[in-house]
């Protein structure tokens, strides 16, 4: 049988995502074939699977740890948020439906079903699985028809690591109290626990490792510094916006609106990672910086319900006085359809409002249809020939004046919308900023010198560094066990 080991987190944002990525890279360097799996996703922050349709872009990213190539078995079911109440419910890479919270609780034995037939399918194809549990398991209220933790854990029959993050404090009492209220099938599961995001002397923390193994009886298999390199990474949770720094001494500044609903939003992280530039989002009640050059408006998993939001934000204002400043704007996805003269959605797949003014920074309208575009393209930034490499993932039309003037051509059709005067273009093509020649070109026309690093090579070094860190740091009988 395919060995596996399951990661669970004693809470949501504990680093389960770095350290699956890691120990795959890990395990890929020590010559296994290794593949990453995660039953149940939350997240609007998507990729289109090598095999067609759409994964958590979590599962891409450890699959690039791994060195394979991505598969919609990795992440059988991704729900993307939608509302308060609502996600759409993307089931081994295709849309399957839609549910409100209480109504997916429902749905959960048919999706389990799922789920172990692309474990199944994953495990065919490696000698080792490591899986990444959801939230924790510790929400006993959701036991019930569990798929992403200890329900799926028991059914597949995989040992569980527990991850407990120590940075933001109380770590041995979220250990201890996982141990005291699950139930002893589940605790069964438990075969150790690593401490995350330790900063300074860990020696500190041996008398708690002692407090943990008294009131549980779980081995600790490592305690895992703060990992610097992390944030090289891809990040998957929009959390982490919450915490991004702001205020940097980038020569360009570029603000980001952070949409209640906003998607794939490491489309920014090239540039973001550039010494030269400052990247900032914006968060609510927080108003567009006045002295920045360019204004990304993301990608968005509801374009009608966030633009309303932007207008009530006070946003749309600060973009019109960024435009007659001279600065320039940039839509993605359902950023772009924004910028429109209008939003027409008759079927209400967004919602209840059947149509809404946009922008009108580009003469385009948008019609939503049923049907999703999900592929991985290859294309061509009209502007300058530079080759852009990216992915599409929409519902909608975009058509108008504007789009005769094109920002690319994309699969050999032309792609987006470019204003008169060049100062404001949409497209729908995300991951085009990791792609070095034109980024180096986007640099060079706000007056940069251009000079750009491999953005790629510094994803695959940082995954390099956090496989060196986690065979310094992490029990070794246990990694050769788990390696073996």
């Amino acid at each position: 049988m395919t060995k596996a080991i399951m990661l669970q987190g004693t809470g949501s944002d504990v680093g389960k995502t770095v350290l699956v990525a890691g120990l795959c890279r890990l395990a890929a360097n020590r010559g296994l074939s290794v593949r990453p799996f995660k039953s149940q996703n939350m997240s609007n922050n998507a990729a289109v699977a090598d095999d067609g349709g759409e994964i958590g872009r979590a599962q891409w990213l450890q699959s690039l740890a791994a060195r394979v190539p991505s598969s919609v078995h990795m992440n059988p079911v991704l729900l993307k948020p939608q509302s308060e109440f609502g996600s759409q419910i993307i089931v081994q890479g295709k849309v399957w439906g839609q549910a409100k919270g209480r109504d997916y609780q429902t749905l959960k034995p048919v999706l389990l079903d799922y789920v172990m037939q692309s474990f199944a399918e994953i495990s065919a194809k490696a000698d080792l699985v490591i899986v990444e549990g959801a939230g924790s398991p510790a929400e006993i209220n959701l036991r019930a028809g569990d798929i992403a933790n200890m329900g799926f854990a028991t059914r597949a029959g995989i040992p569980v690591v527990l991850v407990g993050d120590i940075d933001r404090g109380g770590v041995i009492a979220s250990l201890v109290g996982t141990h005291t209220i699950l139930p002893a099938e589940d605790r069964a599961m438990i075969s150790g626990y690593i401490i995350n995001k330790f900063r300074g002397d860990i020696s500190l923390f041996d008398t708690g490792i002692d407090a943990v193994r008294r009131f549980t009886g779980w081995p600790c298999l490592g305690v895992v510094p703060w990992l610097k390199h992390a944030s090289r990474l891809p990040a998957e949770d929009s959390v982490v916006l919450e915490r991004l720094a702001r205020g940097g001494r980038g020569v360009l500044k570029i603000a980001v609106p952070v949409f209640s609903r906003i998607a794939n939003f490491d489309d920014l992280d090239p540039l973001g990672a550039e010494p030269d530039v400052d990247v900032v989002f914006v968060p609510a009640g927080e108003r567009l910086p006045a002295d920045a050059q360019l204004v990304v408006l993301p990608g968005s998993k509801s374009t009608i319900s966030d633009l309303m939001d932007m207008r009530a934000q006070g946003w749309d204002g600060d973009l019109l006085a960024h435009v007659k400043r001279g600065g320039r704007v940039l839509g993605i996805c359902g950023g772009y359809q924004m910028l429109g003269r209008k939003v027409h959605d008759p079927l209400g797949l967004e919602g209840h409002a059947t149509e809404v003014a946009g922008l009108g920074l580009l003469d385009v309208e948008t019609q939503m249809a049923p049907e999703k575009t999900v592929r991985n393209s290859v294309a061509t930034a009209v502007a300058d020939g530079s080759l852009l490499c990216g992915y599409q993932i929409h519902l909608g039309i975009t058509e108008g004046e504007d789009c005769g003037r094109p920002f690319a051509i994309v699969d050999g059709k032309p792609d987006g919308a470019v204003s008169a005067d060049g100062r404001i273009a949409g497209t729908y093509l995300h991951g085009m900023f990791a792609s070095d020649i034109y980024r180096s070109r986007l640099l060079q026309s706000f007056g940069l010198s251009g000079e750009t690093s491999d953005y790629r090579a510094g994803v695959e070094k940082a995954l390099d560094d956090i496989a060196a860190e986690l065979q310094a740091c992490l029990d070794r009988r246990w990694l050769d066990e788990l390696f073996g």
